[in-house]
């Protein structure tokens, strides 16, 4: 197999799966931002809609991700991709904290509001456009503060 026809398996294989990722996404209604502040709104009407989700995620990987972990390697590459540090870092809960935040901000993470770009609203594009711009800035400082940073590569 070519270079090219790896890469284009590769980029197939991952439009494939993004695209059963976003029907599950919006069956189940997690593009919906209002599910998951309802579900973060403890004290007020909440929602158990994505404990469900989350719950149904869980069951089917208890079972597939020893099955597959298996495989000498991965369907479409030579070797696994799995983290193997254990460490908790200042870096990681940061960054844990602020996913949250942003999450019950906002009500989107950002396979839901990707999807949701598929409506054609306003509120999904910002999330994205912020989250691009979040990125950039991460980037950068990152570029600035290099491995000072607790938990940097």
């Amino acid at each position: 197999m070519s270079k090219y026809q790896e890469k284009l398996s590769h980029v197939l294989a991952a439009a494939v799966v993004g695209l059963i990722f976003g029907v599950g996404l919006v069956i189940s209604g997690m593009t919906q931002p209002g599910k998951v502040i309802g579900f973060l709104d403890l004290t007020g009407d909440w929602n158990p809609a994505l404990a469900f989700v989350m719950g149904g995620a869980l069951l089917i990987s208890t079972f597939t991700y020893p099955l597959i972990r298996r495989l000498e390697h991965p369907l479409l590459d030579q070797q696994w991709h799995v983290p193997t540090s254990r460490l908790i870092t200042p870096r990681l809960v940061l960054g844990s904290v602020l996913f949250g935040a942003g999450w019950g901000l906002a009500g989107y993470c950002p396979g839901p509001a990707i999807t949701s770009l598929a409506t054609f609203t306003a509120k999904p594009a910002i999330f994205v456009l912020a989250m691009l711009a979040g990125m950039f800035a991460y980037h950068a400082f990152e570029k600035f503060i290099g491995p000072r940073f607790p938990g940097s590569k």
